[in-house]
């Protein structure tokens, strides 16, 4: 197949981003304004495109707005005139602070989202700097606030590159609406509202939405006991264990079938926070993944370069929504809920053929997956049983019996994309969570498919290289984060390498893990060094643990208590603490290596010798 040159293509195939597009399909003004911190790549995995191609299938007209230059007389933000019902406004993909620093609050060198991976093309707190320009410019027009930076703010946080604790950003953005989560069909609800007549003020009973209020009295629907009162965020500024409390009561809340309606006093005023949507059924998800997508990034950008984060996922197709894995230091599940949202297999069938026909497709699929890679269709036996229940996982600490886990679904998804015509292997990218199959009690072992799962995987799905996340070897460190202890990454590995000699195969399985996590001691990371290298591993790198807003590791992080406990948690926070723990995955190389360290991990396991660091956590805060 001969690549067609995008210059070549038909510019109204994509959302309109300029004036000139916007005219050239006949309209006077957009409808919806979509403002994203992203450039525009018209792909599902692309928050922007995918809200602009759904607000589209309704027969609305909406252009979007990528990357926007705030610095100068604000001429971006007017070029495209004023929409008839409302600006969107979002970050992009990634939150800006984790897109723009790294975990020492350093400036990152490049920007996946933008064309030649270059920096510099959105501000800090993307979604707050975009929604006060735009109230700024158009008063009158109502700002909708959405995406993952401000899903995971909407309510009082802890910022981490401020070193202070924030209110709502709904607050602080000035915008009229907040739509946290995957937004589809809010945004669908919102505009029926607006169509009916109803104002801003009016839409009180929008799902999955959060706005201001002066107060009680404002409330269309009147305060009552069913309602979950929080505490005022002037209150939670000067205790920390209230902090810790109330991401303890807002974490369970989430994790619920059935929400309250969360009130919290602030300075100006009422928030409220209404509960979620119900998950997506496999029709509706499908009928989000089906919609016109060009697939590809706007033509503008062909001579600026390639996208890094779009020529990673462009031959890569989601499967699935959600994660019940409920990692301690993750963001997905409060952004894209506990319960998993599956598509159909021909729902996938159809994306794989639009695939096969993108100009320059090679015959590779480089994932079928999603926040994990097999948790596709795992969804409870008994809806009934889980409105009694809170967890914030439905693995940890042990698998839920509620839970269906069998992985033949996707055995069976695999098998039929492999089978389809032009594919030639079929990758899968995504995070494999393996304490699904591994360590099965009687009952799962019989789940269909479980025991076969790995194998083949291995056997079909590598290349090369299959990359999963232990993220600590310490036991005690990896109960705060929510993870299985570590032997079973240990049997893992066994089994992964009897799979590789049973059928020829030249793989590595590479783990991830997690230095200063809290409650990670230099003592746990001695351990962790220790135990890899035992199972003879040179780590290549380390990830330090980024404190990002509303996660109850971050919550551990600022407050130094584990919320469920109360109890104190040791937290590494100077440069000096944080680098003595990466240290330790670099035992083997000389330069990096004190003496110290070496007594800790050479010989016989000696980190049971290792001293605690023996400050009062308290004082570490």
């Amino acid at each position: 197949m001969n690549p067609i040159p995008r210059h070549s293509a038909d510019i109204t195939k994509w959302l309109p981003i300029t004036r000139e597009e916007i005219e050239k399909r006949g309209w006077e003004r957009p409808d919806v304004i979509i403002v994203s911190g992203d450039a525009y790549v018209d792909h599902p995995s692309f928050g922007a495109a995918v809200i602009g191609r759904v607000i589209e299938s309704r027969g609305y007209r909406v252009a979007i707005l990528p990357q926007p230059n705030w610095r100068d007389d604000l001429r971006d933000f007017k070029k495209l005139g004023e929409p008839r019902l409302f600006f969107g406004v979002t970050a992009g993909n990634m939150d800006s602070m984790v897109n723009h620093y790294t975990a020492a609050k350093r400036l990152r060198s490049d920007d996946a989202y933008t064309p030649g991976g270059k920096v510099g093309f959105r501000p800090d707190n993307a979604s707050v700097v975009y929604c006060m320009i735009l109230k700024q410019l158009y008063p009158n027009t109502p700002v909708v606030l959405g995406g993952v930076e401000a899903s995971m703010r909407r309510i009082t946080y802890y910022d981490y590159w401020e070193n202070k604790v924030r209110p709502s950003i709904l607050i602080e953005s000035g915008a009229d609406l907040l739509i946290n989560g995957m937004a589809e069909y809010s945004i669908m609800a919102l505009l029926e509202r607006m169509e009916q007549g109803m104002s801003f003020p009016e839409i009180q009973d929008l799902p999955q939405s959060a706005y201001l209020i002066k107060n009680l009295e404002e409330l269309r629907t009147p305060a009552s006991s069913g309602d979950l009162h929080m505490p005022p965020h002037n209150d939670m500024l000067a205790d920390k264990a209230l902090f810790a409390n109330t991401f303890k009561t807002w974490e369970t809340e989430i994790n619920r079938v059935e929400q309250r309606r969360m009130l919290q006093p602030n300075n100006e005023g009422l928030l409220v926070i209404n509960p979620d949507h119900p998950v997506l059924s496999t029709p509706e998800l499908d009928t989000v993944y089906d919609l016109p997508y060009t697939r590809q990034p706007h033509p503008k950008y062909l001579k600026r370069g390639p996208i890094p984060a779009y020529e990673m996922i462009k031959h890569s197709l989601a499967i699935h929504r959600g994660c019940f894995g409920g990692c301690s230091f993750c963001t997905l599940a409060a952004h894209q809920g506990k319960f998993i949202s599956s598509r159909s297999k021909e729902s996938i069938l159809k994306e794989v053929e639009k695939i096969v026909a993108t100009p320059g497709f090679k015959g590779h699929i480089t994932d079928l997956g999603g926040p994990s890679a097999n948790m596709y269709r795992m969804v409870p036996i008994d809806l009934q049983k889980c409105k009694k229940c809170s967890r914030a996982s439905c693995i940890y600490p042990s698998i839920c019996n509620n839970l269906n886990t069998s992985h033949q679904p996707l055995i069976e998804l695999y098998r039929r994309v492999r089978l389809q015509p032009d594919i030639k292997k079929v990758s899968i990218g995504s995070g494999i969570r393996y304490d699904l199959f591994m360590h099965l009690n009687k009952m799962e072992a019989r789940v269909p498919g479980n025991r076969d799962y790995f194998e083949e995987l291995v056997v079909h799905h590598v290349s090369g290289r299959l990359k999963v996340a232990p993220e600590h070897t310490s036991d005690r460190v990896l109960k705060l984060m929510r993870k299985q202890p570590f032997h079973q990454f240990a049997e893992l590995k066994k089994e992964f390498d009897s799979i590789c000699r049973q059928h020829h195969l030249h793989q590595q399985l590479i783990p991830y893990f997690i230095s200063s996590h809290p409650g990670s001691e230099k003592a746990d990371m001695a351990e962790l060094a220790d135990k890899t290298r035992q199972l003879g591993y040179h780590l290549e790198q380390v990830q330090d643990f980024t404190p990002t807003p509303l996660t109850l590791a971050t919550t551990m992080y600022y407050t130094g208590l584990n919320p469920y406990t109360m109890q104190p948690v040791y937290v590494a926070r100077t440069d000096k603490e944080k680098q003595e723990q990466r240290q330790f995955f670099f035992w083997y190389k000389e330069k990096k290596t004190s003496s110290t360290q070496k007594r800790h991990i050479g010989g016989k396991p000696s980190y049971k010798n290792a001293s605690r660091n023996k400050e009062n956590p308290k004082k570490s805060n």
